[in-house]
């Protein structure tokens, strides 16, 4: 009996992993997919094709389209395709970028989905709360978009490229992701947005002071909600066939800085919160600008998918219960 097939673009990510295991996992220890991930250069770790066994790997160059063909030839179409890759360093963007908007909208992508005569895959596309200006709380996804940075710029045109060009997508905007560290751990000069409370606990652990900003806020998304939206969305897809065509704020329902998340931590593991220090973010030259207030209104992602996101203090007890227990 066949299966249907899951491609996730950028599998070897912080999130493409956690992706790939729950897609393998989602049917009680037999896969209910058929899974395929894409990597860019590096041979993707033992320990995740270990973990996800009779998955295809495939080298995959965004920019020019090398690869897709392979995909097509040994995998064919995908009924979901998760598109997790991206240039989401935004001082990397600024550096270089052609190269960010040449990965980050996902025109070859886009164009491979097209060649198929069906136009029955659903692409569920990843953005970011950097689309947004930072200039009040709470966003909501028909406020209009004023990136203040070539990241933010680079996403908000990937958006209007699949809008533009795809029959059926979700489109998820995501804030902060974090979570329990994956099964073969991602280097940091990675492209990705690392765990968040993973660097905090590491800075925190050393017992002397660190600065964190007190004026930049966001929406920290725990990753394990992050890929139960996005199994929520493949499951409707595949059961019901409708069009879908979908923009989500995906954030946690929390309003933090850095501060407020440094102090989550802290009294999580019992951390003397005298050692943050609140600076202000104008206080570091990050070679990048950067959105003061990205917070985000999530009633649409818990009304369309009834899923109703943990807050920080919970993910981070969650997260750091579970790694003690490792």
């Amino acid at each position: 009996m066949s299966k249907n097939k899951v491609l996730v673009v950028g599998g070897t990510g912080y999130l493409g992993q956690h992706l790939l295991q729950a897609f393998y996992a989602d049917g009680n220890g037999i896969s209910p997919y058929d899974l395929a991930f894409t990597h860019h250069s590096n041979l993707p770790p033992k320990p995740l094709l270990d973990s996800i066994p009779r998955s295809l790997a495939f080298q995959l160059d965004l920019k020019t389209g090398n690869g897709f063909e392979a995909i097509s030839n040994a995998f064919g179409q995908p009924v979901v395709v998760v598109n997790c890759a991206a240039v989401s360093v935004p001082r990397a963007c600024e550096i270089d970028p052609a190269a960010a908007h040449a990965i980050n909208v996902p025109s070859s992508l886009v164009q491979w989905l097209q060649s198929f005569k069906e136009k029955n895959t659903l692409l569920i596309h990843l953005s970011t709360d950097q689309v947004y200006e930072g200039e009040k709380s709470f966003y909501k996804e028909d406020d209009i978009v004023v990136p203040v940075n070539v990241y933010g710029k680079t996403k908000v045109a990937a958006e209007q490229f699949i809008s533009d060009n795809c029959s059926n997508y979700a489109i998820l905007r995501s804030s902060i992701i974090y979570g329990l560290q994956t099964v073969s751990p991602v280097p940091k000069s990675l492209p990705i947005q690392a765990s968040v409370e993973y660097w905090i606990d590491g800075a925190l652990a050393k017992g002397e002071k660190v600065e964190f900003f007190h004026d930049e806020f966001r929406c920290p998304i725990y990753v394990k909600d992050l890929v139960n939206i996005i199994l929520a969305l493949t499951n409707q897809w595949i059961s019901e066939g409708k069009q879908i065509q979908l923009l989500l704020n995906t954030g946690g329902p929390d309003r933090l800085s850095r501060v407020q998340m440094a102090e989550a931590v802290a009294q999580f593991r019992g951390y003397d919160t005298s050692i943050i220090k609140s600076v202000s973010a104008s206080s570091v030259d990050r070679g990048v600008k950067s959105p003061p207030d990205i917070s985000m209104d999530i009633t649409r992602l818990v009304q369309t998918l009834r899923i109703n996101p943990v807050s920080f203090k919970d993910g981070v007890g969650l997260t750091l219960t579970a790694e003690a227990k490792q």
